[in-house]
């Protein structure tokens, strides 16, 4: 490293700084002391030789420069973060870090008991488990594993591809009750329908089936599937859900099957340089299983 080069622990503190708004919030983030923060905000500017702060009475103000550098200083950030996971145990060890990428409703509702075996077999490796409707970037160290609703394409991934998963609508039984089943797509809008929000992905999917659903037709509009599911637990209205998510409360009942479902590969995968480590090799190779299993037709 030059003389010129700033090192990690300053952008670190940089990033710290920007995220909670203040030196003292940053310091307690990082568990250190405000002062600390604040010299490491100078040798950074000083080190770029700009400017990256407005200081006010009120405290720190980036400025445009700053806010450019963010994406790039977390880049540095996941970096780090993937060589502490690697670092935490040898290319052959059964102990350290996987960090898995999965969706909301596959990590809350599909894979608690497949790591639960897994942590049972392994009790040395610590799983980091990372949810988010967006798709983690392995290439850029944002996590160990993913678990893919779509084919990869980059080269240097590992994927296998491990089933099929088919989403519909179903209603829980409480609200068949007080209403019954629509018998046709056009009775659908007769009834109460939880949609999304602002994320379009369901009427873009239906569309391709030439089926028309709009944001307009939900009473319930929500971007989480988390929380689609649990309304429609509680029997709110009619909602679409991952048929194998519902195969698990006897109480959801399929909703125009032979109207409305359409199928979604399922993919694990890894960075391909990932492979000669054991610990993420054996979480692989146990995910991969497990879901086939969970995926295999019948």
């Amino acid at each position: 490293m030059t003389k010129a080069d700033p090192s990690w622990e300053l952008y670190r503190s940089f990033l710290a700084v920007m995220r909670s708004g203040s030196l003292s919030a940053a310091a307690r983030e990082l568990s250190t002391t405000q002062p600390t923060i604040g010299r490491h905000v100078e040798a950074l500017e000083q080190a770029l030789g700009t400017t990256l702060f407005v200081r006010t009475p009120s405290g720190l103000t980036p400025n445009a420069i700053a806010s450019g550098l963010v994406p790039h200083a977390e880049n540095m950030e996941m970096a780090a973060a993937a060589l502490v996971r690697l670092a935490s145990g040898g290319a052959d060890d059964v102990g350290g870090a996987v960090r898995l990428a999965a969706s909301h409703i596959v990590g809350t509702e599909l894979l608690p008991d497949i790591l639960t075996g897994f942590h049972q077999a392994h009790p040395r490796i610590a799983i980091e488990l990372v949810l988010s409707s967006a798709a983690s970037d392995l290439l850029r160290g944002e996590a160990d594993i993913a678990v893919r609703m779509f084919r990869p394409v980059q080269d240097a991934l590992v994927a296998r591809r491990v089933g099929t998963g088919r989403i519909g609508l179903f209603a829980h039984r409480r609200y068949i009750e007080r209403h019954g089943l629509p018998a046709s797509l056009a009775e659908l809008e007769r009834h109460t329908v939880i949609g999304f929000d602002r994320d379009m992905a369901w009427t873009r999917a239906t569309a391709a089936l030439n089926v028309e659903i709009t944001r307009e037709m939900f009473s319930l509009r929500c971007d989480s599937e988390v929380a689609q599911l649990a309304a429609l637990r509680a029997g709110f209205g009619i909602g679409a859900c991952h048929v194998h998510v519902a195969r698990r409360d006897a109480a959801l009942v399929p909703v125009l099957t032979e109207h409305l479902r359409f199928d979604m590969e399922v993919w694990v995968t890894m960075h391909r340089d990932l492979r000669g480590v054991r610990r993420v090799a054996l979480m692989f190779e146990y995910l991969a299983a497990a879901l086939e299993r969970l995926y295999a037709p019948g």
